[in-house]
């Protein structure tokens, strides 16, 4: 099975070589990490089973830990969700999405730290705001916000997605149910208050720039999506948007002549549908939506940012009678069974030998170029 490091190990050298002195250095930081993630570049370790009569060997590299790798993250997912666990409130949640238009995308791309900070914070200074208003919930809510640039094609796209219990707290501090139960605020409301706050910020932060006049006069895409009563569901969807990324290895196909095809699903149509881009558009395709070093894609507004977890916990305490009880996550691996030994099922896998890391900076030079062929 083709995956994204054998892309990059395979085309990586040709595009640092054409692009290299102007791509950011967190592009080239990506790239050195997935085609050396669970190598012997990164070190690791011999495991082997404890029986007698199996004896078997494994060799356990270790990961690079990058966000941008499509093999990293699974465990890190199970620990976010039993953090977040903590935090949850027993009421329905809303998933909210905004996106900015096609026009402003250019600027987005050249810009990536200051706009999608505008993007992230302006979409939650806009909720929260309707979200004060008495007509909708008369209080302050909880509002986590994760930033996707992509589409499933890999075209640059920056939207927020949002997820938000149904209620707010009110200034007397008692828990206030959303008045609709199928709508937390309105989506037009919210996307004329967005676009009008984005523009202003847009305008302050870079004077020099001129806007068309249409982006003024069309509606920006907002939607709300109906609430979610199950609490277990929830943490299970806040995971999937946390640590995703824009291409998952089990949606590549092939490498063949410089040809990469991958498969997407039809957002309309939930249909699979296959696409074929040269090794070169793809790595630019992806690499668009590697963003800026420290850049936090995920950020927690309201009643759930660090500086209300006292407040959270009073609503904790409030909603604790009617709470239904947080189960176990079932896909966490917990206990020796985690170890088991994949050849005869009985013994356990123990460690017995220390690799370490062997220096290959950038992995792909020094390739003969029949190792290069997919």
């Amino acid at each position: 099975m083709v995956e994204l490091a054998d892309i990059v190990r395979i085309h990586g050298s040709e595009y640092i070589e054409k692009f290299g002195g102007h791509m950011p250095a967190g592009h080239q930081h990506a790239l050195r990490a997935i085609v050396s993630c669970r190598t012997e570049a990164l070190g690791g370790h011999v495991e082997q089973c404890d029986d007698d009569d199996c004896g078997h060997h494994r060799y356990a590299y270790h990961s690079c830990k990058d966000r941008n790798c499509p093999k990293c993250h699974g465990s890190d997912t199970n620990k976010w969700i039993a953090k977040r666990r903590k935090e949850l409130l027993s009421v329905p949640y809303f998933h909210v999405t905004i996106t900015i238009p096609q026009q402003l995308r250019r600027l987005a791309r050249s810009h990536q730290d200051r706009i999608y900070s505008i993007l992230m914070g302006t979409a939650a200074e806009a909720l929260q705001k309707l979200g004060h208003d008495p007509t909708y919930v008369g209080g302050q809510l909880a509002i986590l916000a994760v930033l996707h640039t992509w589409t499933r094609t890999l075209e640059h796209h920056p939207h927020v997605h949002m997820l938000v219990p149904a209620g707010g707290l009110d200034a007397d501090g008692r828990w206030r149910r959303a008045r609709k139960k199928k709508c937390l605020v309105c989506e037009k409301a919210l996307s004329k208050l967005f676009r009008g706050k984005f523009m202003a910020r847009l305008k302050k932060q870079f004077p020099e720039e001129s806007f068309p006049k249409e982006l003024w006069q069309t509606d920006w895409v907002v939607k709300i999506k109906p609430p979610i009563k199950n609490p277990k569901k929830v943490l299970d969807y806040l995971g999937r948007y946390v640590h995703r990324i824009a291409i998952a290895n089990s949606r590549i196909l092939s490498l063949e002549d410089g040809i990469v095809t991958f498969r997407y699903q039809v957002s309309d149509t939930r249909q699979w549908n296959t696409m074929k881009l040269p090794a070169e558009e793809f790595l630019r395709r992806y690499l668009q939506h590697v963003l800026p070093q420290r850049f936090h894609k995920v950020r927690y507004f309201g009643l759930w940012s660090p500086a209300n977890r006292r407040k959270l916990a009073q609503i904790q305490t409030q909603m604790a009678e009617n709470a239904e009880p947080a189960s176990e996550d079932e896909t966490a691996p917990s206990g020796p069974a985690a170890k088991r030994c994949p050849c005869c099922g009985k013994g356990i896998m123990v460690v017995i030998e220390v690799l370490p890391p062997k220096a290959r900076s950038p992995p792909w030079q020094g390739m003969k170029r029949a190792e290069r062929k997919p």
